[in-house]
């Protein structure tokens, strides 16, 4: 019985500590470029895409792109835009705006940029950037709309981080950089597809403009409040 409960409470430890560490440790500095915040984003032709000649700015000579608090207010202007460096060998070119139109999230609308080895995916307040950059590591390193807590007018939500990495054609999202397959996009056909942790799998098509509804996001998750 008192082994029993000694593995509760190492559990109920663990618990705790891993909470804290999601919730209220320090957040990641913001190194997402100021005028791309505040510029917008829905007034870009997402058909056009940059043309990946190596003419123009490096992956690594960008600052990296992050979720500003618990997610931005308005679709920001492409982290990217000035980088042409090409592609590596076994990436598939999947850059574009995407709207879900079958599985699991309809509906659900992401902007995909690729630069060299660097993806960013930004979509629902949130903006993940993995990959060479001139500010911090490889990995994302931003927050995520999943369940956030209001205190009085501070919000919380919790931290996340993965690497993006090329598989024979496959981008697979490994949390942490090191730990298990959480996500995976690639090609079929012109659709791109989406699996995500929860088991769905989101068919999407590419689209030229941001959707009108799209314009202010609305984060995924659950919201509570307190006090």
């Amino acid at each position: 019985m008192k082994g029993l409960i000694r593995i509760v409470v190492a559990v109920a430890i663990l618990f705790l500590v891993a909470f804290w560490q999601m919730y209220f440790s320090s957040r990641p500095p913001l190194t997402t470029h100021p005028a791309t915040l505040a510029g917008d984003g829905s007034t870009v032709d997402y058909c056009d895409l940059p043309k990946l000649d190596g003419s123009g700015k490096q992956a690594a000579d960008i600052p990296k792109g992050n979720t500003p608090g618990c997610g931005y207010r308005h679709f920001p202007l492409p982290i990217l835009a000035e980088c042409t460096e090409p592609l590596p060998p076994g990436a598939a070119d999947i850059r574009g705006l995407w709207l879900g139109v079958e599985g699991g999230h309809t509906g659900h609308v992401e902007r995909v940029e690729q630069c060299s080895r660097r993806v960013v995916v930004t979509s629902s307040g949130l903006i993940h950037d993995a990959g060479p950059n001139s500010t911090l590591g490889e990995n994302s390193n931003d927050t995520e709309g999943g369940v956030l807590f209001t205190i009085g007018e501070k919000e919380y939500c919790p931290r996340t981080s993965a690497s993006m990495v090329w598989n024979n054609g496959v981008l697979d999202f490994h949390v942490f950089g090191w730990g298990p397959v959480v996500v995976r996009r690639y090609l079929d056909g012109d659709q791109l597809i989406w699996e995500y942790a929860d088991g769905s799998i989101t068919r999407m098509n590419r689209i030229c403009t941001l959707p009108e509804d799209q314009k202010i996001p609305t984060p995924r998750g659950r919201r509570y409040s307190f006090f």
